[in-house]
């Protein structure tokens, strides 16, 4: 892990009781150890439980969300006239100072308040639940915030989605160090060209649009445009990187090894990146081998690179992609 990495913790947000607090309905909790132990170790949580902040106690009745003529209203089951909406939508417009601060933010799935997607909606007696609503306290939150990085608990369980969730926080902390030590074009530019093959590996058009875009910004405009380009960024990263994007990107990664490399170390490494092209091994093994070729042979733009280090490699995300 690079001084980078370590120099402190990422505050990122999360419900209550997936850190084991006991403030579900029932006076339970939802205590989820990979979050705690493994991403404990990188990220400074910081809990909230929007039902609790609005007065409901614990134990409680359940929470629904409800269609009522074509809108969705967030109520206790047992008691349909209560209805908490506007109250969950208050307690959401309230944190979002600090919500702000934050880099990334795990919700509980299924919860009417914290749902990130596919939470029941229910609607006429006879039909069974759609899964197409958002809870109304993360639905806030996304609305306010549609560059922070959001997931849920039980989809950290899928590999391409988790790496997904936590390469997007460490760029947005990265984002978050450039304005901390002053937002110039400049510094920009680095940030840019640092991201410049992960962005490639999630959409290449686009990547190479972001860049142009950049390319193009008036140094008078930089205040104006960085939120833009931010938005623009997170937004490349929230698509899945695909093996056949990674395989373009090893290949161009490649191409700086190509006058060191003798015929034997080029053919071993093609083999390689065709074996994790055919889906034989993990991205590990080849950014494992071009580490190894780099270090016999820096090269300055791949050094700056996040590419082959987006993350603490302690968290092994790229093992299972």
């Amino acid at each position: 892990m690079t001084a980078e990495q370590t120099a402190q913790k990422i505050p990122v947000g999360i419900s209550s009781c997936l850190l084991g607090e006991r403030v579900r309905f029932d006076g339970g909790h939802k205590h989820n150890p990979y979050i705690v132990q493994t991403l404990g170790r990188f990220f400074d949580f910081v809990p909230f439980c929007p039902e609790l902040a609005i007065g409901l106690g614990v134990p409680r009745p359940t929470l629904q969300l409800v269609q009522v003529d074509g809108k969705v209203h967030c109520r206790e089951g047992r008691n349909a006239t209560r209805d908490v909406t506007a109250a969950l939508t208050r307690c959401a417009q309230a944190q979002r100072d600090w919500v702000g601060g934050l880099c990334g933010y795990v919700f509980k799935k299924d919860s009417p308040s914290c749902g990130m997607a596919r939470v029941r909606v229910y609607g006429e007696p006879d039909r069974p639940p759609a899964r197409n609503g958002t809870g109304v306290y993360a639905a806030v939150l996304q609305q306010a915030y549609p560059w922070l990085p959001v997931e849920e608990e039980g989809r950290l369980g899928d590999p391409v989605l988790r790496e997904n969730f936590i390469r997007r926080v460490f760029v947005l902390q990265r984002w978050r160090q450039l304005q901390q030590q002053g937002l110039t074009l400049a510094a920009l530019t680095r940030f840019h060209a640092r991201h410049k093959l992960i962005l490639m590996s999630h959409d290449q058009n686009r990547a190479r649009e972001l860049g142009r875009a950049l390319a193009q910004v008036p140094a008078g405009q930089l205040a104006e445009d960085a939120g833009a380009y931010r938005l623009q960024l997170m937004d490349i990263l929230r698509s899945r990187a695909t093996r056949d994007n990674h395989v373009n990107v090893l290949e161009h990664i490649r191409g700086y090894l190509k006058r060191e490399l003798g015929a034997l170390d080029k053919a071993e490494l093609t083999d390689v990146i065709e074996s994790y092209r055919q889906g034989q091994v993990p991205l590990i093994v080849p950014i494992t081998l071009l580490r190894h070729h780099f270090r016999h042979f820096p090269d300055p733009y791949i050094q700056d690179s996040w590419y082959m280090q987006p993350h603490p490699g302690e968290l092994m995300l790229l093992n299972t992609v």
